[in-house]
């Protein structure tokens, strides 16, 4: 089966939706996508998690499928999201020098897409 993750970096909900979209339909064709939230995305996750957010619903699809990865430690300790993202039951990811690191994927031969 193929396997992609999107590293997503951008804080622009516009260009995030890409990410989640992309999950979804990959799936839907039968394959598999996953997100990695990145850099300044971080700060998405609090705003995302809002039901009057416009992406709330779709990140909702994507995170009860399981597709959310997880979220860099570093950059949402740097953004001040750590909280939101405990609170949400995302995994946050350290093992590169408190950044998550692209080898654990490919590894697992899984395609990187950064956004």
């Amino acid at each position: 089966m193929t396997r992609v993750v999107f590293f997503a970096f951008r804080s622009e909900p516009m260009c995030f939706m890409h990410a989640l979209l992309n999950a979804l339909d990959l799936e839907e064709k039968g394959m598999w996508g996953e997100i990695v939230f990145e850099g300044e995305a971080t700060r998405l996750i609090p705003e995302i998690t809002r039901p009057d957010h416009f992406l709330n619903k779709l990140y909702l699809q994507v995170k009860s499928r399981g597709m959310i990865y997880g979220a860099c430690l570093a950059c949402a300790t740097k953004m001040g999201v750590t909280e939101a993202i405990a609170e949400e039951d995302i995994q946050l990811l350290g093992d590169m020098s408190g950044h998550p690191s692209m080898a654990t994927f490919i590894r697992e031969d899984y395609r990187i897409i950064t956004m």
